[in-house]
């Protein structure tokens, strides 16, 4: 039996490559407008908070990326929503993987505006080819018919094929209601919800706890 070869990789070959991918990496994170520099580590898991460190480790392999899987992340004001939905798109921009943020505000926003520029298309397209969507503040702002449309094809653009991270004060039983269509929300939902991994954070609001 030949023994077996070993495959040298000069030095500056790997410090090359790992240069290219921090470069990656950092170019990923300015590119996602995450609202906070947030880190998997700062995460506060609790049996409180109903949020453990099994749950963060599994996530951190990102295979609800490869997979792929959503993301639903509900509690009330403060508990650590965002926090959390941003610590997974850094995470993620880290990995190698592409990522926008959005809160309703920028999406509605975004929404409107290509729709009055003419580029809601290309819009559409560019959102569908992000391999991570954060959309954040779920449930806070109402969605006319326009949004309602143009949130079900970005989500049925995505459907089995790239990961969106929810993160909203509404319980998911409330969802159909602040839809307020029956026909959109059942397809919305149905996209959304599919294979989830949910997180229902509880306890007292991380920001008074800071301040305290």
């Amino acid at each position: 039996m030949l023994p077996m070869r070993r495959t040298f990789v000069h030095p500056n070959v790997l410090c090359n490559h790992n240069h290219r991918q921090n470069r990656k990496s950092q170019l990923y994170l300015i590119l996602s407008k995450l609202r906070f520099d947030a880190t998997l580590p700062e995460v506060h898991c609790s049996t409180d908070r109903n949020l453990s460190t099994d749950q963060i480790a599994l996530l951190a392999s990102c295979n609800f990326i490869r997979q792929p899987q959503n993301i639903i992340i509900t509690g009330a004001t403060g508990c650590g929503k965002s926090f959390l939905a941003c610590a997974l798109g850094r995470h993620a921009c880290q990995m190698g993987y592409k990522t926008l943020y959005l809160n309703m505000n920028r999406f509605i926003e975004k929404i409107a505006a290509a729709k009055l520029d003419g580029t809601y298309i290309r819009t559409l397209n560019q959102i569908e080819k992000t391999p991570l969507l954060i959309l954040d503040d779920f449930g806070l702002q109402p969605l006319d018919q326009n949004l309602r449309l143009a949130l079900f094809q970005i989500l049925e653009d995505r459907y089995a094929k790239k990961p969106v991270i929810i993160a909203s004060q509404l319980p998911v039983n409330q969802w159909h209601e602040y839809l307020n269509e029956p026909t959109l929300a059942d397809a919305i939902l149905d996209r959304l919800t599919a294979n989830a991994h949910r997180i229902e954070l509880q306890g007292n609001s991380m920001r008074q706890l800071s301040n305290s």
